[in-house]
């Protein structure tokens, strides 16, 4: 009996034990402690008949998880896709597709497109068409990796659509930002105004502090809504893409060079410059990065991010390691540091003429854009290479037969225009001519300025009066009235201008722009006035209509403008000197609503803002003392250094001027000039133009000797004056007595300084004596409409030479270049009853 029972217990036992040993998958076992492709495919090669669809999910997921953890350039995906087993794994997963879960079925199709399987193979469209079946009971982590998949291929197609829907429908339910991240990159190009203010505010709630991946994408996400500004978008966008910058500041050290270059690329497009010590963080990061990004891929995004910011001495050692590397580069990475090259204004012909050779191997490989990118890089790098600039011209020329987008003939047209060729082909011009019923304003606008060289280059022109050209403006020139007169809907309006940073619409373009926008005057509101004012600006076009409008809004609403937008809100009144009903209340509205957020601007913003004010004779003392400190301009410097060399010039000029402007209107605020050195290093050797030769010489008339006027006269805080001449208080010319203070070296225009010119220059004047600046105002003194109202800057500094003892007089180019002023006697005339009649009596 005994004997019995434990025959039965042993049996017992074993059948457990079979059963237990019989639940576990050795395969999957095998597979996932395999440390390397070549397990993986070993284990598939001697189980092919054996492999469930669990072997096969666990076995392409591996081989992108070995890659994964690979840097870029030692990845081996290519190998894996050759390798026979590889195809096994394929064929299997095509016919297991309908026993995949939700979960492995879209990681399945993930893994194969990151291992470069052809998005049009059919396990890749079976896989879509499975998970599209599927789409409703998808896990929203799932949703997200599926939408991503779909992104490069299929981003605008019905079933991108219903994952928007369901985004919307499900949104309440995420709580993962990486999840809900994810599907905002994805879906941005479809969002309604409702579910983008509705994701922006969700993001907000969820970003976590130690994130700066979702952060990434959240930037991403901004830029990719099609703001022409940043500072247009709502309060709480602003408030996350701050709050974004501050967690990717903080977790800097986390990312590699790829990621700062990709992050600076998208504030550059975002035009986010209040970035500044993010900037800071990720030149110190870069810097840390130099000594490992050795290979291609690595070394070119550390370029592409590093070198606008970097020393002299890293610049020169960038260039020598591209000089090394550059047989090495891909296509892409290639035109990346060509790009690179002209953002840093590059002068090193070995280097440039090196890198285009590596293009010009690659041309066929370049769409559209990247052909256009190139030739204009080369071109503004001033490269000599007729047979490469022959092969990019037939290259482009061959992309705009072809192309049917009207942007994409635009980039074409604008870039072919800038090359010399004697004649365009008819095939070309018939393009052209068959999109401009379809091209945006923008594109009408370059167009408009295109077609023009073309005509100036082609020798047949001159010869055939009822030119293809003429024909072509013709069409052209209906179409974008057209579009002025019907168009209904003013943001479109406005986002189609301020495509062009610099537009050069100008005349009869010009003017009917003005007229749409103020037909459409009551769809100005608070969050597009600032759109408004950034193109008034730009085209330096005082429409009196406009700005009251824009005043009105900001006076009303300043509540829902960010504080930074203060700034572009308030340049327009600044720069065109226009004082609308209202004006003190704009200003000061505007300074009450940034001033308590002075610290969260970056400095350079904050001495743009306040010259801007400064122009408009305003001087708010709390930002006048933020600025004027020692931390505030230590920072100033730290800071100036990750700007463009262009900026960064363009802001240390702001600051010299802003320093003589609160020296000479704020005596109270005691601020010291401290940019003496500073405008010695700029003025150093004068130039006096011929034309200021003549005009010399006809003074000389006019006051009764050349030694009654100077020339070029540079006065105490560094302003030039055309001319300057002492009147005596009958008002009779009173010569100078060291004509020699200032020689122009003979023929060649230049003047001589002395080094105690400025004191000389500042001779007591006799008792009653007045002395006169005389000023020859170009365009650039004026607006362009109405072009007899001066700017801000030309007020302002007639403002400062007021105030150093001086009558000014100002002679604008329109009345000195006038008919009535043709003849010298006429300009004489004009001369002494100009400086003569408006003197103080």
């Amino acid at each position: 009996m005994a004997l019995f029972r434990f025959r039965l217990v042993n049996s017992c036992l074993r059948r457990a034990l079979y059963a237990g040993s019989g639940n576990s998958d050795y395969l999957l076992e095998r597979l996932q402690v395999c440390s390397g492709e070549d397990q993986v495919f070993e284990v598939v090669g001697k189980n092919k008949a054996k492999l469930n669809v669990s072997h096969v999910g666990c076995a392409v997921g591996m081989l992108w998880q070995f890659q994964k953890k690979k840097q870029h350039m030692l990845r081996t995906v290519d190998c894996i896709k050759n390798n026979p087993e590889f195809l096994t794994l394929r064929v299997l997963a095509e016919n297991k597709i309908t026993l995949m879960g939700d979960s492995m079925l879209v990681d399945m199709l993930y893994n194969i497109l990151r291992l470069n399987v052809d998005p049009h193979d059919t396990l890749v469209q079976h896989l879509v068409s499975e998970a599209w079946l599927r789409l409703d009971r998808l896990p929203m982590s799932s949703l997200s990796k599926f939408a991503v998949c779909l992104h490069d291929h299929l981003q605008h197609s019905p079933l991108m659509g219903q994952i928007t829907n369901i985004l919307d429908q499900k949104l309440s339910t995420i709580d993962d930002a990486r999840i809900l991240t994810t599907l905002m990159v994805s879906v941005s190009s479809l969002v309604s105004p409702r579910l983008r203010d509705a994701l922006i505010s969700k993001a907000d709630d969820l970003l976590p502090p130690g994130d700066p991946s979702s952060a990434s994408r959240v930037v991403r996400f901004l830029c990719n809504i099609k703001h022409s500004h940043w500072q247009a978008q709502p309060l709480v966008a602003l408030h996350l893409l701050m709050k974004c910058n501050q967690i990717l500041v903080q977790n800097v050290c986390r990312l590699d060079a790829e990621n700062i270059s990709s992050i600076l690329g998208l504030y550059k497009k975002l035009q986010f410059d209040n970035c500044c010590d993010f900037k800071l963080a990720a030149k110190q990061r870069l810097l840390e990065l130099i000594d490992s990004s050795t290979d291609p891929f690595t070394f070119t995004k550390l370029f592409v991010a590093l070198s606008p910011m970097a020393s002299p001495e890293i610049r020169e050692r960038f260039e020598n390691t591209v000089l090394l590397l550059a047989d090495e580069f891909s296509a892409h990475q290639a035109l990346a540091v060509v790009v690179a090259l002209e953002e840093i204004n590059c002068r090193n012909l070995q280097l440039i003429s090196k890198i285009a050779s590596v293009v010009q191997k690659n041309l066929h490989v370049y769409r559209p854009k990247e052909v256009t990118r190139i030739t204009q890089t080369l071109y503004l790098l001033h490269y000599q290479n007729p047979e490469l600039f022959s092969k990019l011209r037939n290259s482009l020329v061959n992309f705009l037969q072809n192309s049917v987008f009207p942007y994409e003939v635009t980039m074409l047209t604008r870039v072919l225009s800038i090359l010399p060729c004697p004649r365009v082909d008819e095939g070309v011009i018939s393009r052209v001519e068959a999109v401009l019923p379809q091209c945006s304003l923008s594109d009408l606008n370059i167009l408009a300025v295109a077609i023009p060289k073309w005509m100036r280059n082609d020798p047949s022109y001159r010869h055939n009066a009822p030119s293809k050209y003429v024909r072509l403006l013709q069409t052209l020139n209906h179409c974008r009235q057209e579009r002025l007169q019907t168009t209904d809907r003013l943001d479109v309006v406005l986002e189609e201008l301020l495509e062009l940073k610099y537009p050069k619409i100008s005349g009869e373009w010009l003017e009917e722009t003005m007229v749409t926008l103020q037909r459409m005057m009551d769809q100005m509101n608070w969050s597009n006035i600032l759109d408004l004012a950034v193109f008034l600006t730009r085209t330096n076009y005082l429409c009196t209509p406009l700005m009251d409008r824009v005043a009105c809004v900001a006076i009303k609403d300043i509540d829902k403008i960010h504080h930074s937008a203060t700034y572009a809100t308030l340049l327009p009144f600044a720069i065109l000197n226009y004082d609308p009903p209202g004006t003190d209340d704009l200003f000061e509205v505007c300074i009450q609503h940034f001033t308590p957020h002075i610290s969260s601007i970056d400095p350079h913003l904050l001495v743009l803002l306040t010259y801007a004010l400064a122009m408009a004779n305003c001087f708010p003392e709390k930002l006048i003392r933020e600025i004027f400190n020692i931390n505030f301009l230590s920072k100033l410097d730290s800071q100036l250094e990750t700007l463009e060399d262009a900026f960064k010039i363009q802001i240390r000029l702001r600051l010299m001027e802003l320093n003589r402007a609160v020296c000479l209107e704020c005596p109270e605020f005691q601020v010291p000039w401290f940019h003496e050195h500073y405008c010695l290093q700029r003025n150093g050797n004068g130039y006096v133009t011929v034309q200021q030769q003549k005009n010399h010489r006809m003074l000389g008339e006019v006051l009764g000797g050349m030694n009654c006027a100077r020339v070029a006269v540079l006065t105490p805080y560094f302003y030039t004056v055309d001319f300057e001449c002492v009147l005596d208080k009958n008002y009779q010319p009173v010569p100078y007595i060291e004509p020699n203070t200032l020689q122009i070296i003979s023929g060649s225009g230049k003047v001589q300084w002395g080094s105690d010119s400025l004191e000389k220059n500042r001779n007591e004047l006799p008792p009653g004596a007045q002395r006169v600046a005389v000023d020859f105002l170009d365009s650039r003194s004026f607006c362009k409409r109405p072009f007899s109202h001066m700017t801000g800057r030309a007020m302002m500094r007639k403002r400062h030479l007021e105030i150093l003892g001086y009558h000014v007089v100002q002679i604008p180019h329109f009345e000195w270049n006038s008919m009535e002023l043709s003849t010298q006697d006429a300009r004489k005339e004009y001369l002494k009853k100009t400086i003569f009649s408006d003197l103080p009596s």
